[in-house]
């Protein structure tokens, strides 16, 4: 198991695993609340020669399920750009949010969305990273809040290639409990790509997606260590910054 973080530097990713401590880093190539096409990485040749683990994180504006052209057809092809940029650096993978529909629109529709994307991705020779699709927290028409939907969404993509990210804070302002939340993860999915490990400024089933350090948060730091435990994955802190020092030592004391 290797524990790391999302790194707000991305232009310098490798010193700052090298001042946490880090084996594993997470960052995007570009900004996530645009569109931009990625450009090469500047330490693209450091990070595919390292030994610590990178993967990528695709922006925050993708929406593979929605039904509005002008959003999934940028969406689809931002996907394919971002896995493109992530194997240049020698990610292991590329983490998508699942996205949602609008309302009074036919979830069914979104799950087919996703489906389509990587059939026809699949029958141009695939990705060049593995897409692994992430829990999100909120939403009553999003693709993969409620574990229910997470299986509707594998139904449709789970013999493509798709992974999986479990978010803790995610799932628990999802109102998903944690104690059995790999069992049934896997149950669903067969696999745990990567664990996004953080705690959640906000309470059970808030549908607030509101990070918050291992010690500070509503949920008890214990079931986010067993998590771990059970997962077996690659971890990745996305926690505030001011504490992420703190947050890596107290897994690596419980974990080590």
């Amino acid at each position: 198991m290797r524990i790391g973080a999302h790194v707000r530097n991305d232009s310098d990713p490798i010193g700052t695993a090298t001042e946490l401590g880090a084996e594993v880093v997470q960052l995007f190539l570009t900004d996530p609340q645009k569109w931009h096409k990625p450009t090469p990485h500047p330490q693209a040749e450091a990070l595919l020669a390292s030994d610590v683990q990178v993967v990528v994180h695709a922006p925050y504006v993708i929406n593979v399920a929605s039904l509005n052209n002008r959003i999934r057809i940028p969406s689809r092809k931002a996907v394919t750009q971002q896995a493109e940029a992530a194997a240049a650096i020698g990610a292991f993978g590329l983490v998508v949010h699942g996205g949602h529909v609008r309302e009074g629109e036919d979830p069914a529709e979104g799950f087919a969305n996703w489906r389509k994307m990587f059939e026809r991705q699949n029958d141009a020779g695939g990705f060049a990273v593995p897409v692994l699709i992430e829990n999100t927290a909120g939403g009553d028409n999003a693709m993969a809040r409620r574990f229910d939907d997470i299986a509707r969404l594998w139904d449709a993509v789970g013999g493509l290639g798709a992974g999986f990210v479990l978010d803790t804070c995610h799932a628990w302002a999802g109102g998903e409990d944690l104690v059995d939340a790999v069992d049934r993860v896997r149950a669903i999915t067969g696999r745990i790509d990567l664990v996004h490990l953080n705690n959640s400024r906000d309470e059970f089933n808030s549908a607030r997606d509101r990070h918050a350090n291992i010690a500070a948060g509503s949920i008890e730091p214990e079931v986010l260590a067993a998590v771990c435990r059970s997962a077996q994955a690659p971890v990745v802190l996305e926690t505030p910054s001011a504490g992420m020092a703190a947050d890596l030592e107290y897994l690596h004391s419980v974990l080590d």
